[in-house]
C-alpha cells in the first residue's frame, strides 16, 4: 500500500493517492503513521493545508518521531509567512 501510494504521489496523482487511502480507510484498513504522513502529502499537493495538516497531527500522534513532525513545522512556517493583505494593496 504505501510504495502505491508513493508511485502515485511521485506521478502527481494526488487525487487518486486520496481515493485510494480513503477507500482503504473506509474498508477497515488500519491506518498507521506512514499512512496518515502520506495522505497529508497527498493533501498538501492539492493545497489543502487544512486536511495536510490534520492527516500530519494523526501520523505524529501514533508516532512522535515520524516525518510527519517536520511536515507540520514546514507547513506551520509557511502557513505562518503567509499573510493574504499583502496581495490586497
Amino acid at each position: 500500500m504505501v510504495d502505491r501510494i508513493r508511485e502515485l504521489l511521485e506521478g502527481n496523482l494526488a487525487d487518486e493517492a486520496i481515493a485510494e487511502l480513503e477507500n482503504y480507510r473506509r474498508g477497515g484498513g488500519a491506518m498507521d503513521d506512514t499512512l496518515f504522513y502520506l495522505l497529508g502529502n497527498a493533501w498538501r499537493k492539492k493545497g489543502n493545508w487544512q486536511m495536510a495538516m490534520n492527516n500530519y497531527h494523526e501520523a505524529v500522534a501514533i508516532n512522535p518521531e515520524s516525518p510527519a513532525r517536520h511536515a507540520l513545522d514546514i507547513a506551520n512556517e509557511i502557513l505562518d509567512f503567509y499573510n493574504k493583505d499583502m496581495y490586497n494593496q
